[in-house]
């Protein structure tokens, strides 16, 4: 882990906006203009996908992948000028928050201006073509990080960024040698001070498959050393497996606990129900209470919550990264009022400092719960992911709480609580141990 990340990153919500599909112009000044909305349903950091050029060679769709980058040093002219994100970065600033952007720096666009004028840094096939590791990527080419002058030139790009913005997140970040990020950082703290560095670790079977072929793959262990969040794809197998019925809800939360145990005291990992690269929550759990629990959970897990711009208005299609597809934000339906709530509920301290435990309980309800020996109290969260009425035991000293969604008291007689399907979030001082 990062010796200097903060715990704090636990409490934060960042917002993931897609600017060709965020309006019906595709640009800067739209996103702008939304601000406020944003901040009001709450946000700390505003992460844009890659905003650079997109190479036109093997161009994926339409429009091709953002993540087929042609020039890492400007902006995609699709979106506006310089200026125009200048302006946006500054308007996110104005309103309290942060601005972070996609670094992608396992591979360019074929025809890539490093490509054209560096061909010497990249990968090369058995052939002594360009190429990459990852069949299906037809659109892009591969680094070699063997080339130290490559490292200078990226390291110079980041800084460059760094100087106006606020945090990198960083794409498929586990093939890029742990050596190179380590520097990375270092290089860049110098110039924006308290950087936040979010990585998009990979599923263990990907790494496992990466390494097997001979080429560098990094576990989220190794990724913490150099990053302060990292995605939480280790387990998010068994958060799809429990909604397709592969596998038990008992299993996601014993391997949600587990984490406490594998990393570092300071870990953050970024939690989420659904990203650019996965379906929409809606499309996976249709049903609005069920969806209104998994979303109360999202928020109460330990990490920082990603919120993917038109989540809030349960968009269900997803969108495609290779044309327009506008998002739709009249959809007659709006979470917006719970996810203001739950924004609230997640600047608790407890939520900074914990420790968290999660179990599922009979009638599919999931049980968390933040505890703090220094305050000797706890946060708890029964979760019914079925919107299933149930009575919950839990280690709770009797008496009324609130819940902190609602308002609503939550009597607690004899270590037990009624649930009647909706999610509860609430304060409670830690039961005494037995004499």
């Amino acid at each position: 882990m990062a010796l200097d990340t903060g715990k704090s990153l636990r409490n934060q919500v960042i917002y993931s906006v897609y600017v060709r599909n965020h309006s019906a112009s595709g640009s800067f000044k739209a996103v702008e203009a939304d601000l406020d909305r944003i901040k009001e349903l709450g946000a700390d950091i505003i992460w844009l996908l890659p905003i650079h050029p997109t190479g036109e060679k093997n161009r994926k769709g339409l429009l091709g992948s953002p993540y087929a980058i042609k020039d890492y040093r400007k902006v995609n002219p699709e979106f506006g000028t310089t200026e125009d994100f200048a302006s946006l970065v500054a308007s996110i600033h104005k309103r309290g928050m942060l601005c972070m952007i996609d670094v992608v720096y396992n591979h360019t666009s074929p025809d890539s201006w490093l490509a054209e004028n560096h061909p010497e840094w990249f990968y090369k096939t058995p052939e002594g073509r360009f190429g990459n590791k990852t069949g299906d990527w037809a659109d892009v080419i591969d680094l070699d990080y063997g080339q130290t002058s490559l490292w200078d030139y990226q390291i110079e790009t980041l800084a460059m960024w760094a100087k106006v913005i606020d945090g990198f997140r960083c794409d498929v970040a586990p093939l890029v040698p742990l050596e190179f990020w380590l520097k990375a950082r270092a290089e860049v703290e110098k110039v924006h001070p308290g950087f936040i560095w979010l990585s998009e670790t990979v599923d263990p079977g990907f790494t496992v498959y990466n390494r097997a072929l001979g080429f560098n793959s990094l576990s989220d262990s190794e990724t913490y050393q150099a990053f302060d969040i990292c995605y939480d794809y280790d387990i998010n197998s068994y958060f799809h497996g429990y909604l397709e019925g592969k596998n038990t809800l008992a299993e996601y939360a014993d391997r949600i606990s587990g984490q406490e145990g594998i990393y570092p005291g300071n870990y953050v990992k970024l939690r989420f129900l659904e990203n650019h690269d996965n379906m929409r929550a809606r499309f996976m759990i249709p049903d609005e209470l069920q969806l209104r629990n998994w979303t109360a959970f999202l928020y109460f897990q330990k990490g920082a919550a990603l919120v993917y711009a038109g989540q809030e208005t349960g968009n269900t299609k997803h969108p495609d990264l290779f044309g327009r597809d506008e998002i739709k934000w009249n959809t007659g339906f709006d979470i917006s009022g719970l996810m203001r709530i739950l924004y609230n509920i997640k600047k608790s301290r407890i939520f900074t400092d914990s420790s968290y435990k999660v179990t599922a309980l009979p009638n599919e309800i999931l049980l968390a719960v933040h505890k703090s020996i220094a305050t000797q109290t706890q946060m708890v969260g029964v979760f019914s992911v079925k919107g299933h009425s149930s009575l919950v035991s839990s280690q709770v000293p009797d008496g009324i709480y609130s819940n902190l969604i609602d308002g609503e008291p939550v009597n607690v007689e004899a270590g037990k609580l009624s649930c009647k399907g909706g999610p509860i979030i609430f304060e409670a001082p830690l039961k005494a141990a037995a004499q």
